[in-house]
């Protein structure tokens, strides 16, 4: 802790190896670990990965913790979404979320969208790799993985990442870049991300035509998804179909059941993405980590492949060659 900048020059040092850097000073702190920015500057942050404090702050004694004004601006690109709401706002969007997630409905659209996915993206990906012998990026391949399956369950629609092809989707390159924007403001003065935004540059740059592109795509998700229910609507079919229902559906159905401000579209787009976030990169992270463990732990994994043999009928082993 050097006077006048602090830490700051420890966080620039390892900019590269960030999570690493977090993961080591949390250890050797005992979990909870404060760090201090540059005098003036606002950017002092108590860092801390205890399961006590985390479960005293986000569910014991939530209501005396607040985000604030400040965290709202941070995230701006989050609008009123359930990552940035407080207090009652935030209560409602818990409710109404939770609701619409354990609805059968949406369970059984989780079921097969999550089966077609695997079966019809992610199989035959790590098998083309597998008889071409190239190397993979596993996080990005389960990025990819997450959010289609995230995309589809939101929006009801598939942008298709996971591919042979590995294409460019420009929704999820958007996301990647408002994320990477947001960090880099956690971790630089506020006074220069702020200067950057008012000149369109750098970072902020990015961020804004990333921001731009968020707009478009959620724009015409939920664009096509009134028009989609509409023309059922009209012909008098069926949206409750046997193979559920997404929650973009179900938010724009349930309005007036649950007093919904559905009929805004910037609410629907907040929560989309804030769904999005929530959905895509926890998920990709937890399967990525769980991955590298089981190859460190062949006996883990093995009992994983003996419990799979003994509950599942046999199958085309030519077929599923990866099992």
């Amino acid at each position: 802790n050097w006077p006048i900048i602090g830490m700051l020059p420890n966080l620039i040092l390892y900019a590269n190896w960030l999570h690493d850097n977090c993961t080591n000073v949390a250890r050797l702190a005992g979990g909870t670990f404060l760090f201090k920015g540059p005098w003036f500057f606002n950017m002092d942050t108590l860092l801390t990965v205890d399961p006590a404090n985390i479960h005293h702050i986000i569910s014991g004694n939530f209501p005396n913790f607040p985000k604030g004004p400040k965290f709202k601006e941070m995230f701006d690109v989050l609008g009123d979404g359930i990552f940035n709401a407080d207090m009652d706002l935030w209560k409602s969007q818990r409710k109404t979320t939770r609701f619409l997630i354990n609805h059968h409905r949406f369970h059984q659209f989780l079921v097969k969208t999550s089966r077609d996915k695997v079966e019809k993206g992610l199989i035959p990906v790590l098998d083309h790799l597998c008889k071409t012998g190239q190397v993979l990026d596993l996080q990005d391949l389960f990025q990819r993985f997450t959010f289609d399956t995230t995309c589809k369950l939101v929006t009801g629609y598939d942008p298709g990442c996971v591919s042979i092809n590995f294409p460019d989707v420009p929704f999820a390159r958007a996301l990647d870049r408002a994320e990477e924007a947001i960090a880099a403001r956690n971790i630089q003065p506020e006074s220069t991300w702020k200067l950057q935004r008012l000149l369109n540059i750098g970072e902020e740059k990015k961020y804004s035509e990333a921001w731009k592109t968020l707009d478009r795509v959620i724009g015409e998700y939920i664009s096509k998804k009134r028009e989609e229910l509409s023309s059922k609507s009209s012909s008098k079919s069926r949206t409750d179909d046997q193979d559920g229902i997404d929650l973009l559906t179900s938010y724009i159905t349930e309005a007036k059941t649950m007093e919904l401000p559905s009929h805004d579209d910037t609410f629907l787009r907040d929560t989309i993405l804030n769904l999005m976030i929530a959905g895509r990169d926890t998920t990709s992270s937890a399967l990525t980590w769980f991955f590298w463990l089981l190859s460190q732990n062949p006996i883990v994994e093995t009992k994983i492949r003996e419990e799979l043999r003994s509950i599942t009928p046999p199958v085309d082993t030519e077929k599923y060659q990866l099992f």
